[in-house]
């Protein structure tokens, strides 16, 4: 379902859309049909033209959040290149950056905390992007054990920096994370 500005997007693929938006805004209790059905400007009875219930929208939610969210950055990631440092930062720009896919990944943490298909979908999702990650620092790293620190902290920082409310001394957020990726993402000196 790749979020193409100005795509031609079919009926379903609206609906998609619109829970997307739903769910990142109020949650999974917020994706209702009728609501949908509602800012679409269409009747309820067309969903049914599309999805068997509401939990087959949901499962569909689920399957764009992760193509657009994994399968496209993936793509793009390798597409366009550069050295591992550049690399990560366009997956993590594209991912956790982005107006469109960050609350919709936050949303779904969430939902993951209280549905265990969610929990197993959002793990799958998340093993993918480490995977991406030991990949691209395993370019320049060799040692197993501190390829899987960095990729985990690289992970943390990108999703943790959106929950944190602190101050930085005099420095701004985007100058600390630039240090941080440079400490985790740079070759080491001696290498």
């Amino acid at each position: 379902m790749g979020h193409i500005v100005g795509a031609t997007r079919t009926p379903r693929d609206r609906w998609i859309e619109e829970g997307l938006r739903a769910l990142a805004a109020g949650g999974p209790d917020s994706v209702r049909v009728e609501v949908l059905a509602k800012r679409l400007g269409v009747t309820k009875g067309g969903f049914y033209g599309y999805f068997a219930d509401r939990d087959a929208l949901l499962e569909a939610m689920l399957d764009g959040w992760e193509r657009e969210s994994v399968d496209d950055v993936i793509d793009r990631v390798e597409r366009e290149g550069g050295d591992p440092k550049t690399k990560i930062q366009r997956a993590g720009g594209l991912t956790f950056s982005s107006d469109r896919l960050l609350p919709i990944d936050l949303a779904i943490r969430d939902w993951a905390r209280r549905d265990t298909a969610v929990a197993a979908r959002l793990r799958r999702v998340d093993n993918r992007r480490m995977a991406l990650l030991r990949e691209v620092i395993g370019a320049f790293c060799a040692d197993a054990d501190e390829v899987e620190a960095r990729s985990l902290l690289a992970f943390c920082a990108a999703i943790g920096e959106h929950f944190l409310a602190a101050d930085h001394g005099g420095r701004t957020r985007a100058q600390v994370l630039a240090h941080a990726a440079d400490l985790l993402l740079d070759r080491p000196r001696n290498a």
